[in-house]
């Protein structure tokens, strides 16, 4: 993932609360992933607007976190969802 990537979450794919397991999942058609904290603060700063390198800086200053780190893991978790096909790259 380049800091200049615009992550979006395509058609038929959005954030959900399941209350009854009181978790954060990620719906597709006949696909669900459960999200931990950390994937649910990533997913929540994608907005198909603002660019990888803005999203990542956002979530360094509101978790007070180096931003190498948050970089590190935002980027191998959003590739996973994209080799997936749960989330959608547009440079």
């Amino acid at each position: 993932m380049e800091t200049t990537d615009i992550p979006a979450l395509p058609r038929g794919v959005r954030l959900h609360h399941d209350k009854v397991r009181d978790a954060w999942v990620l719906l597709a058609p006949e696909r669900a992933v459960t999200l931990d904290p950390v994937g649910h603060a990533i997913l929540t700063e994608v907005d198909g607007a603002r660019s990888f390198g803005e999203i990542t800086r956002a979530l360094a200053e509101r978790y007070n976190a180096p931003i190498e780190q948050i970089v590190n893991d935002s980027a191998g978790f959003l590739d996973a969802l994209r080799d997936r096909r749960f989330l959608d790259v547009t440079a």
